[in-house]
């Protein structure tokens, strides 16, 4: 086990695809984001499965779909209700296929998928952020700590990564590592930022976010945001700010491991469970930004980067752009492939893009991206977009290439018929071939009335 690979994964809550200088924002400073993908991989058409907090992060950490886990909306950490179900006790996480493979586990940060003081099975030491949502970016607050709650002073960044860097010091140099480090400054509230660098960004132009556009296919959610909408320069200044927050706390453990001697046996993923709008389309927020439910490429579209350090004494062409659809499901699989551990057999919608690390293609790679989020359906491929509410609608559907900005619905055109019929027979086939019927979100009851606990149970 001494020449496995450490594993460091970064899964950072609303932390959106197009929030990085390296991919494309002209006014972001991400240099360790940056680097990373400067000497690495980055996807530039990452998705999530489900553009919403907790079964996003569901997927990743299980490679099933949210109608295979049955987890179809965000946790209310506040509702006992909600905190007294073992919601992945019948699927098979990264943690525990790492754990039982002799790797030394750590999660740090957000979990948000229940019971957040306690250890998840898989995990060997247990950090993350408590019941207390929504949360404050600066404390004091309440963290779960191997099955305890305890109270800490400071930024929530600081004490995710110094925790973290705690337990590289402190591990068993003897054995490889896998750890998943939540950050959590990017989500709402976009205020209480570090008055430093928000004072940084006040003065920035912002031209990389689409301005004054509005959402016609239905209303805006989530009102407790609207004093974000009325001071939007701000709100943005603040969301800049988190992610250059981030992208220090990612740099301070890359430099713990180089210090510890291990960046040249770590392979390090960053990514996000979803996208986000900072004014995209008119809205703030993410799938449940909108009432219906939306899809819009910014709440589904996740930055992605690997990096290697292996990459140096392996001859592998770096850096590189892959434009192949990829997502959670595909990136569960893809880090078991990396560390040389089988999934167990189960009915597995990802695919393994390892080839893609090395350069490689894969032939008859996927050109087609399925989503979901209750009872909203979707299929996208490079050209068009179909969002498909069941039973009764609304739905859409997009020319990505004359409409990139998703404003004109053409599902009733006639010449699109023969499209459209194709789409929802694709998508049909998909599911049916995928989801477990007891779990699928069509079954979902009152989806979105997000802060009752039935809003995530299957009947």
């Amino acid at each position: 086990m001494a020449t496995a690979p450490n594993i460091l994964l970064f899964l950072t809550d609303d932390h959106a695809q197009w929030a990085m200088g390296c991919a494309g924002n002209s006014e972001l400073r991400t240099p360790t984001f940056d680097y990373l993908a400067q000497n690495g991989t980055r996807f530039a058409n990452a998705f999530t499965p489900i553009p919403v907090c907790s079964p996003a992060r569901a997927c990743l950490h299980t490679g099933r779909l949210a109608s295979q886990h049955g987890l179809h909306d965000y946790l209310n950490s506040n509702d006992p209700a909600v905190n007294s179900i073992h919601w992945l006790e019948n699927e098979t996480t990264l943690a525990q296929l790492f754990q039982a493979a002799g790797y030394q586990t750590g999660q740090f940060g957000k979990w948000h998928l229940g019971q957040d003081e306690h250890a998840a099975a898989g995990y060997d030491e247990w950090f993350s952020l408590g019941r207390d949502y929504p949360i404050p970016h600066e404390g004091p607050f309440r963290y779960g700590v191997n099955g305890r709650f305890q109270t800490l002073p400071g930024r929530i960044s600081h004490n995710i990564t110094e925790h973290a860097a705690q337990f590289l010091r402190a591990r068993d140099a003897e054995r490889p590592f896998f750890m998943t480090v939540g950050y959590y400054a990017t989500h709402s509230p976009w205020q209480g930022q570090s008055e430093r660098l928000a004072a940084s960004y006040r003065n920035a132009t912002f031209a990389d976010v689409p301005q004054n556009e509005t959402y016609p296919f239905g209303r805006q959610a989530l009102e407790s945001l609207n004093e974000t909408r009325h001071n939007p320069r701000e709100a943005l200044a603040q969301y800049y700010a988190a992610v250059t927050e981030i992208d220090t706390a990612v740099g301070r453990l890359i430099d713990e491991l180089e210090s510890l001697g291990q960046l040249e046996n770590t392979i390090i993923i960053y990514t996000a469970d979803h996208g986000l709008n900072t004014g995209h389309h008119g809205i703030w927020g993410k799938g449940n930004g909108t009432l219906p439910l939306n899809m819009v490429e910014e709440s589904i579209r996740v930055p992605l980067i690997w990096y290697d350090g292996r990459s140096a004494s392996a001859d592998v062409p770096l850096p590189q752009i892959r434009t192949e659809f990829v997502d959670h499901l595909d990136t569960f699989l893809t880090i078991l492939d990396v560390a040389g551990i089988a999934p167990p057999d189960k009915n597995y919608v990802g695919r393994t893009y390892q080839r893609l690390l090395h350069n490689q293609t894969i032939p008859e790679w996927r050109a087609v991206q399925f989503g979901e989020y209750g009872n909203v359906r979707m299929l996208r491929t490079s050209r068009h977009k179909l969002v498909y509410r069941y039973p009764d609608g609304p739905n859409e559907l997009f020319d990505l290439a004359a409409d990139p900005r998703e404003m004109n619905n053409i599902i009733n055109r006639e010449d699109m018929q023969t499209i459209v019929q194709a789409f929802i027979e694709r998508l049909e086939g998909f599911f049916t071939r995928y989801e477990d019927p007891a779990k699928s979100g069509l079954r979902v009851r009152d989806l979105p009335r997000h802060n009752s606990s039935e809003a995530w149970r299957t009947s």
